[in-house]
């Protein structure tokens, strides 16, 4: 069965680590990007199922990232990170696809049990609903 493939999206090296290692061990194939055109280019080249995308990074913000994101492949999902709870740039953010928005600094498990739920069919409208381990069978 082929991994699922993690793009982290931060121009933080600090936060990128984290999240490579923690999603690497949940066995994940995870790439890295600290700004948008490295973003945008292995989006192009392999098409990741899951983009963790901060919104604020220098050059192409995060919702310009999202956009273009979205017009390479509709499907990819997009969890938005900020360190600011800016509910405009949020809501916009949902509106252009963004599934949810984690606030930093996050709660690392949080954020873990979402990616998991958003890439093994959990149903995104009940992703903090812990016990409900049962899906469809798909």
């Amino acid at each position: 069965m082929e991994r699922k493939k993690l793009l982290i999206v931060d121009d933080q090296a600090g936060i990128r680590i984290l999240l490579t290692e923690v999603f690497g061990a949940e066995g994940y194939e995870t790439f890295q990007a600290a700004n948008g055109k490295d973003a945008l280019a292995i989006v192009r080249e392999h098409s990741p199922d899951l983009v963790l995308l901060d919104m604020k990074i220098p050059g192409m913000d995060g919702l310009e990232i999202l956009k273009q994101i979205k017009e390479i492949d509709r499907d990819i999902k997009v969890i938005m990170m900020t360190a600011y709870g800016e509910l405009d740039i949020i809501r916009q953010a949902t509106e252009l696809g963004a599934l949810m928005n984690f606030t930093k600094p996050f709660d690392i498990d949080e954020l873990r049990l979402a990616v998991n739920a958003q890439l093994n069919g959990g149903p995104s409208s009940s992703v903090y609903t812990a016990g409900n381990r049962a899906g469809p069978e798909g």
